[in-house]
């Protein structure tokens, strides 16, 4: 919930700069009236279609819609997102340009083209801040010396312990655990995995996927996706969305 409420915050500021362009610019037939009304409006009329457009947004990334075909969906969403959204402008724009703008349904048509343009837009950038967050929060680092191992480690079946970690995968509603001794399946799901794997230096490489650095052997990259051979020749995806902060972090 923490990382939703920072992720969301940051699309919350780039809305809020978003407004202050269109504003400046007088975008969509604001130009004529005074720079107050037209920051007031274009404030308003982003901050609220962005929590409209986020009910829409939020199930598709939690539901793993996005990441296998990110630009597919990013243009589907910004499609379904700008109807209500539309609605929205519509309904703000007499309240205040009251000479300007009405609420005749008939105009309703005549607000959608703009703010698709918009929504694509903002949606391209909330995408972009979603991926660079979620690939950041993916990422587990070394525990100090003399610190507690990991607390995950303790979850290893008896057969696996003393064993050491290479990967952690996803399958349904299980975890298979890949190690030195072997791999078996447990009960977990991975985000919570991951936040126990703190204490390992390792990375969450797609949404399936947590691989222990040490355990790397090889690092290929092609297309914006890797991939990833660890020591028992297993090979383990890197899609694009943690592509990058894996570059940063020096696995590539």
């Amino acid at each position: 919930m923490a990382g939703f409420l920072a992720g969301f915050a940051r699309v919350l500021v780039v809305a809020a700069v978003a407004a202050l362009f269109l504003a400046f610019v007088g975008a969509f037939g604001t130009g004529s009236s005074a720079i107050g009304l037209r920051l007031a409006y274009w404030l308003t009329a982003m901050l609220l279609t962005t929590m409209v457009g986020t009910v829409f947004v939020l199930p598709a990334y939690m539901l793993g819609w996005v990441e296998p075909r990110p630009l597919l969906a990013t243009a589907i969403l910004a499609l379904v997102i700008s109807v209500p959204q539309t609605v929205v402008v519509w309904a703000l724009g007499p309240l205040f340009f009251p000479g300007s703008f009405s609420w005749d349904p008939r105009g309703l048509p005549a607000y959608y083209p703009p703010v698709i343009v918009v929504a694509a837009a903002m949606m391209a950038l909330a995408h972009l801040v979603i991926d660079r967050m979620q690939a950041r929060a993916g990422l587990t680092h070394a525990a100090a010396a003399g610190a507690a191992p990991a607390k995950f480690l303790e979850r290893l079946p008896v057969k696996l312990r003393g064993g050491e970690l290479y990967a952690v995968e996803a399958e349904d509603h299980y975890l298979r655990l890949h190690t030195s001794k072997g791999s078996d399946l447990i009960l977990m799901r991975l985000a919570d995995a991951v936040a126990e794997l703190d204490g390992l230096e390792g990375a969450q490489t797609h949404r399936s996927w947590w691989v222990a650095k040490a355990a790397v052997t090889d690092a290929r990259r092609s297309d914006g996706r890797g991939t990833l051979t660890l020591k028992n020749g297993l090979e383990a995806p890197v899609s694009r969305s943690y592509a990058a902060a894996l570059r940063e972090a020096g696995w590539f």
